[in-house]
């Protein structure tokens, strides 16, 4: 005899959200970026792109209701869940206690003040999953990317489809965001989330990235703020040619410019979204002594 193929059905879990809304008095505010998901595939997804194991320790960050903590629960060692909104803090905690999930702490604060957060204790090794609230996507990249101290192993993330693209630009395509991210770590856009897979339905597609960072820097503190001003002079004006805006915004003739990019193979009409990070790092090496 045959399996039946078993049916997705939204509305069931889409009801039992709403059901706990009312029960708690949770209206979700678009101001914290509160859009809940209602996909129990789409949760089931990210917690097996997010390759955990038993040893594993997760920081998530905007829980929510609490569905894709319950279920990173199941597959890792602990979970510590950051809830901005002090309400649902509460609610996470009571809803816990009646899972009997022993291995869950729910901490009631601001992610973006990390580390200096209420009881947190960081881990040696843990990776972030989170549906992250669109409005703090730039300085929570800023701030796990770029420290070097207490970062996590890897970071699992359902971002805003436009801003997940850039972390992961096709040749041709690069932009700030996205070479900073190559820069810091290994970037892989796994899936897009389509907008009536929340409640209440955003305006945008959304999509699940995974980077893994680097174990070992590409440049010493020094360099690399040097690396980044680079950065930021090539990409200051985008639809001129590379050279001018470096010409504009480091003290260097032309020429020289000119037989300096030549010698990283890099073509003098090239834009900066047309380097890929090599090339950016080869051309930082010939160009470093103009910037200090």
């Amino acid at each position: 005899m045959s399996r039946k193929r078993k049916i997705y059905n939204p509305f069931s879990l889409l009801e039992e959200i709403k059901e706990l809304c009312e029960t708690h008095g949770i209206k979700p505010a678009h101001s914290k970026g509160q859009n809940f998901l209602i996909n129990s595939e789409v949760y089931d997804r990210i917690v097996a792109e997010a390759q955990l194991g038993p040893n594993d320790v997760v920081v998530e960050v905007g829980p929510g209701l609490g569905y894709l903590t319950t279920r990173l629960a199941k597959s890792a060692k602990q979970v510590i869940a950051i809830e901005l909104d002090h309400h649902l803090a509460g609610v996470l905690v009571n809803r816990f206690k009646l899972l009997e999930l022993e291995n869950i702490q729910v901490i009631q604060g601001d992610i973006l003040r990390w580390p200096d957060l209420p009881q947190l204790t960081i881990p040696a090794n843990y990776s972030i999953v989170s549906n992250l609230p669109y409005n703090i996507t730039s300085f929570f990249l800023r701030q796990f990317l770029s420290v070097h101290r207490d970062r996590p192993s890897s970071m699992t993330l359902m971002l805003q489809d436009e801003v997940a693209k850039r972390l992961c630009p096709r040749l041709g395509e690069m932009s700030l965001l996205g070479l900073s991210a190559e820069f810091y770590a290994q970037v892989t856009y796994l899936f897009q989330v389509q907008p009536q897979d929340f409640w209440p339905a955003p305006k945008v597609k959304s999509a699940v990235v995974r980077l893994v960072l680097r174990e070992q820097r590409l440049l010493d503190d020094t360099n690399e703020k040097l690396f980044f001003r680079l950065a930021r002079v090539g990409f200051s004006a985008k639809r001129k040619m590379l050279k001018k805006n470096i010409m504009t915004g480091i003290k260097i003739d032309p020429e020289q410019l000119l037989s300096l990019m030549k010698q990283c193979n890099i073509d003098a009409s090239v834009r900066a979204q047309d380097l890929s990070l090599d090339q950016w790092l080869k051309l930082f090496g010939q160009l470093k002594e103009f910037m200090v």
